[in-house]
This record gives C-alpha cells, sequence and structure tokens, in this order.
C-alpha cells in the first residue's frame, strides 16, 4: 500500500494537465496530428541537467571575501565569547578571545573555500555541471 506522501502525489500528478512532446523520426518535435509522431518522455540526463535552483554558483577562494565575512562573524563571536565567558574576565580578555576566535575562523574559512573550488571544478572538468 502505498504511503500517504505517495497517494498526495499521485494525486497532484493527476490534477494537472501536462503538454504531451511528440517527436518524428529525426528527432524534430511536432504537431500531435502527424501520423508518424511518438510520444517523448524525457530522459533523466534532461532532468538532471536543469537548475536545480538560483544558486550565485561556486566562486574561486579569495583571502578578501574570507576576510569580509570573518569582519561579519567578528560581533557574532564576540558576543557569544561575553555570554560563555566567566564574570571574572575583563572586556580586554574577552576581546583577545575574539581575536583568538578570528585567527582559527579567517584561515579555515579560506581553506573550506578552497576545498568547494577544487570539488566543483573536479565536477565540471567531468561534465557533471
Amino acid at each position: 500500500m502505498a504511503t500517504r506522501k505517495q497517494r498526495r502525489r499521485r494525486e497532484k500528478e493527476k490534477r494537472h494537465e501536462y503538454e504531451i512532446v511528440y517527436v518524428d523520426s529525426e528527432g524534430n518535435e511536432v504537431e500531435a496530428d502527424d501520423a508518424d509522431a511518438k510520444p517523448r518522455k524525457r530522459s533523466d540526463k534532461e532532468v538532471r541537467s536543469q537548475p536545480r535552483g538560483r544558486g550565485r554558483g561556486v566562486q574561486p577562494p579569495s583571502w578578501r571575501r574570507t576576510f569580509r565575512r570573518g569582519l561579519i562573524f567578528a560581533p557574532i563571536f564576540l558576543a557569544t565569547v561575553l555570554l560563555i565567558s566567566p564574570k571574572t574576565n575583563t572586556f580586554v580578555q574577552n576581546v583577545a578571545q575574539t581575536i583568538l576566535l578570528l585567527a582559527i575562523f579567517i584561515p579555515f574559512s579560506y581553506f573550506m573555500d578552497r576545498v568547494v573550488w577544487r570539488s566543483h571544478e573536479k565536477r565540471r572538468a567531468k561534465g557533471g555541471g
């Protein structure tokens, strides 16, 4: 027996009207009244080649972008240190801990950008996107 989710999905498919595309023997799309045309389903490759979202894509790593990200996260790090640190720490000590966190975060962030960029380039070289 189909699950509730599968039943809803099937019901939804039946509600919508789909345009049937016909293809002649040369592979050209034709009108439905042509005799030698047969219905065509989209292949898995065609379905996968469509973009999944409207993302910006992967950009090559840059230190400028990484430092900008660090500036965005610096107040978040400072607030976290202020909330978590013992009350005996002074504000200067908390700022020093935040700078230490940023000193770890920025190179790690650049490294992760590089990893993502390289994997993207490998995928693109294989023809996957």
